[in-house]
């Protein structure tokens, strides 16, 4: 007798094809998931990534996307409706990563307000307009993940319009799991700790005396890894770990306690 074989779990991750985006995609390619990645201007990355995906085993994709420009967005969708039929006979994904995102470091003093502008439409008005484009294609009892920073909880100074954007993508995670509750869907913010990427510049990884700063403000000794990030993501988007909901995840190594 023929066994029925499970639909295969398909992620989208905006900003998928580096950083901590890429570590999340290769977490759950191990783990046997699909993925559409997206990236903004760099097309060699993300099919660099895209490669590296489906070394492990895992179909993948990758898309553009601006997350400054809200007004793509139902033509985003659609390209995702035609990749899932396409790549993967489906109709719907079942986890959303919002974790696209661009650095910048400026006291209140110093920053303009283009920059605020930029800041806000990629990190708040982005995530907010993509996931309810992208909502019709979410699988019901589907995961959301919104990614935050450590700096929505501890203060550092040149850091106050980023770290704003995000206490605002805290709130909108409770909001998220609290209206989209009666589909089963499931929405958490994971919240990183400085990190070791290229993201705002390298500061965090280059820069010796930056790093030695968080290594030792951080409980465990040392700055974050991009695969520190992106097997918590892997983690909370396992089947077997669905109750945790609305909830505020941070992964720092214990920064600032």
């Amino acid at each position: 007798m023929n066994t029925p074989t499970q639909a295969p779990r398909i992620a989208l991750i905006t900003g998928g094809s580096r950083g901590l985006g890429k570590s999340a995609a290769v977490h759950l390619a191990r783990d046997g998931v699909g993925v559409i990645l997206t990236y903004v201007g760099n097309q060699q990355a993300a099919e660099s990534t895209v490669a590296e995906l489906q070394a492990l085993g895992a179909l993948a994709v990758a898309l553009r996307l601006d997350l400054a420009d809200s007004a793509s967005f139902p033509a985003f969708a659609q390209a995702v409706r035609e990749a899932l039929k396409t790549h993967w006979q489906a109709e719907h994904f079942h986890y959303l990563v919002n974790n696209g995102g661009i650095g910048m470091h400026a006291t209140i003093e110093e920053t303009s307000e283009a920059v605020f502008d930029e800041l806000f439409k990629v990190h708040l008005k982005g995530p907010f307009f993509l996931t309810q484009a992208l909502l019709p294609l979410l699988a019901q009892g589907g995961r959301i993940i919104n990614i935050s920073s450590g700096l929505a909880r501890f203060s550092l100074p040149g850091y106050a319009a980023y770290a704003s954007m995000k206490g605002g993508i805290e709130v909108m995670t409770r909001y998220m799991a609290k209206e989209f509750g009666a589909r089963g869907i499931v929405v958490n913010t994971v919240a990183p700790g400085a990190i070791e990427t290229d993201f705002g510049g390298g500061r965090v990884r280059d820069n010796a005396e930056l790093n030695s700063f968080v290594a030792n403000q951080t409980a465990l000794g040392r700055a974050g890894l991009p695969d520190d990030i992106g097997a918590a993501v892997a983690s909370l988007l396992r089947p077997d770990n669905g109750w945790i909901n609305a909830q505020r995840v941070e992964v720092s190594g214990g920064m600032f306690i």
